[in-house]
């Protein structure tokens, strides 16, 4: 494996493990020792940060990809990209429906939030495991 290879999937990788410890041990942990009015607004200054680290990591694995394996690159800014209204809209809608208690909308827009997440982590793996075969 080359030095560019290998730096890559380290790269790929660390988007990974951040998504997948963020998205579902951070936040469990969280709410389960904190009250849930104090870990909810410490998730609120948290997200902002978290999503820009997914922009930036997901663009420099994108770009490190690009003369590796083209498929995984665009994969990898796809999910840069999808990042972007992820932070810049949901997250304030999200925001928006939780401060004026509309419960039905939040648990909407955070579904989709979620759903989001969840399939961007996917691919991420998808694109670490197409570069160990």
């Amino acid at each position: 494996m080359t030095f560019e290879t290998s730096l890559a999937l380290l790269v790929t990788a660390f988007l990974f493990g951040g998504m997948v410890l963020f998205s579902f041990a951070f936040a469990a942990f969280l709410f389960t020792h904190l009250p849930a009015p104090q870990a909810g607004a410490l998730l609120r200054q948290a997200f902002p940060h978290f999503y820009l680290g997914v922009i930036v990591v997901a663009a420099a694995a994108a770009l490190l990809h690009v003369r590796l394996d083209m498929v995984s690159a665009v994969l990898l800014a796809g999910v840069a990209l999808s990042t972007l209204p992820a932070r810049q809209l949901l997250m304030p809608a999200i925001n928006r429906a939780s401060d004026a208690g509309d419960r039905s909308r939040f648990n909407r827009l955070h579904g989709l939030s979620v759903a989001i997440g969840v399939l961007q982590i996917l691919v991420v793996g998808y694109v670490l495991l197409r570069g160990l075969e």
